[in-house]
C-alpha cells in the first residue's frame, strides 16, 4: 500500500475536494501508473451526484487516464517502466465468460469492474478513479498510447472516442454510407470525425443552426436543424445509420423517419427510459433497428487509439486545473465546453 492524492466527493451534495487515500501495491499482473492527464466525462458528474443511484463514497471520478508506467508486477509482459499508457472505463472483468472471451469485457456477464466506484474483484475495496496522481491496474486493462498522439487530447479517446468508434465499426459503416450524428458534444464531435474517416457522408443533426459552421469544421458534409420540420421531412428515408449521442430524453420518432429501410439507429448517449415511446410501426414497416452500444472492449480500445494515430484524429479539449473541477462541472452542465475538459495532473498539489 502507498499513499496517493486526488479529488473526491464525500457525498452526493458535497463538492469534490482534495483527499489522501491508499492505493494497493502492484500485484503480479499489475501496472503502476503516474497519471499525467485525465479527461472529465459527463458520467463523472452523474456519479459524483449519485444521479444514477449507484454511487459509493468516497467517490473519485476519472476514467480517461493517460500516464507513465512507474512499476510493473512480476508477471507483466505487455508494458515496462517508462511506457506511455492509458486506462479507460474498466479495470477488470471476470475474463472467463462468453463476452470476456470475445474481447467484449464491457459486457462481462458478471459485470465489469469499473475504474471507479466499484468493488475490486480481489480485495473488495472501492475502486478510485483518475482524478489522482497515480493508479494501479491489471496489465490486461492498460493500453498503449501511440507516439503520434498528443497525450492530453488522447485521454478522452478512452471513453468518448471508443464509445462512438465501437458502434460505427460493429455495424459496418463503410465508404459511401450516409451517417447522421445526433448531437455535437464530447461524443458527437468524435462521431463526426470517425464516420468521415471511414469514408461515410456525414450529417450533423442539431437543434441549433449556429453550429453549422463548426460542424463542417469537424468534418460534417451537411447539417440538419432538427427543429425545422421541413428539413427533417426532406431527409425522410435517407440515412443508413444514425449515431445518437444525445444524453437526455428526446423523441426518437422523427429521427427514425430519416432512416432508409434496414437503417440502424444506435443509442450511445441515453441510458434512461425512451420518452416519448417509439412507434413500433417505424421499426416494423422498414425493418429498421433501434440499437444500443456501450464503450468497447480493451482490444478495440487499443484499435481506436491506433486508428486515431493513423488518421490524425484527436479530441478537441480544454485543459483544466484540477482546483477548478467544481467550476468545470457547472460549465459542463451548461454546455460550456468544446468538447472535453482534460485535467493537467501537474496542477494536483494538496
Amino acid at each position: 500500500m502507498y499513499t496517493a492524492i486526488g479529488y473526491a466527493a464525500q457525498s452526493a451534495t458535497t463538492p469534490l475536494a482534495p483527499v489522501k487515500f491508499e492505493r494497493r501495491s502492484p500485484r503480479a499482473d499489475d501496472v503502476a501508473i503516474e497519471i499525467l492527464y485525465c479527461g472529465v466525462c459527463h458520467s463523472d458528474i452523474h456519479q459524483a451526484r449519485n444521479e444514477w443511484g449507484i454511487a459509493v463514497y468516497p467517490l473519485m471520478p476519472g476514467h480517461e487516464i493517460v500516464g507513465k508506467v512507474t512499476a510493473v508486477g512480476a508477471n507483466v509482459t505487455k508494458h515496462k517502466v517508462g511506457d506511455l499508457v492509458g486506462v479507460g472505463c474498466m479495470v477488470d472483468s471476470c475474463r472467463s465468460c462468453e463476452a470476456c472471451q470475445a474481447n467484449l469485457e464491457q459486457y462481462c456477464l458478471e459485470g465489469p469492474t469499473m475504474t471507479y466506484a466499484t468493488p475490486d474483484r480481489v480485495d473488495g475495496s472501492n475502486t478510485m478513479g483518475g482524478y489522482s496522481d497515480s493508479i494501479v491496474v491489471s496489465e490486461h486493462f492498460v493500453v498503449r498510447i501511440p507516439e503520434k498522439l498528443a497525450l492530453a487530447s488522447a485521454a478522452p479517446i478512452l471513453c468518448a472516442g471508443i464509445t462512438t468508434y465501437s458502434p460505427l465499426k460493429h455495424y459496418g459503416v463503410k465508404a459511401g454510407d450516409k451517417v447522421g450524428i445526433l448531437g455535437m458534444g464530447g461524443l458527437g464531435h468524435m462521431g463526426i470525425k470517425f464516420a468521415k474517416a471511414m469514408g461515410a457522408e456525414v450529417t450533423l443533426f442539431t437543434r441549433s443552426a449556429s453550429k453549422a459552421e463548426e460542424a463542417r469544421r469537424q468534418g460534417a458534409d451537411h447539417v440538419i436543424v432538427s427543429t425545422d420540420d421541413a428539413q427533417m421531412q426532406a431527409a425522410a428515408g435517407y440515412f443508413d445509420f444514425l449515431l445518437d449521442t444525445i444524453p437526455v430524453q428526446h423523441d426518437l420518432n422523427p429521427y427514425l423517419d430519416t432512416l432508409r429501410f434496414d437503417g440502424v439507429h444506435i443509442l450511445v448517449g441515453l441510458i434512461e427510459p425512451v420518452e416519448p415511446p417509439v412507434h413500433a410501426a417505424k421499426l416494423v414497416l422498414g425493418r429498421r433497428v433501434l440499437a444500443g452500444s456501450l464503450i468497447g472492449g480493451i482490444a478495440e480500445t487499443q484499435e481506436v487509439l491506433d486508428f486515431c494515430a493513423e488518421h490524425n484524429i484527436t479530441c478537441d479539449i480544454e485543459m483544466l486545473d484540477i482546483r477548478q473541477i467544481n467550476e468545470a462541472y457547472a460549465r459542463m452542465i451548461a454546455g460550456d465546453v468544446k468538447y472535453r475538459f482534460v485535467i493537467d495532473m501537474a496542477t494536483l498539489k494538496l
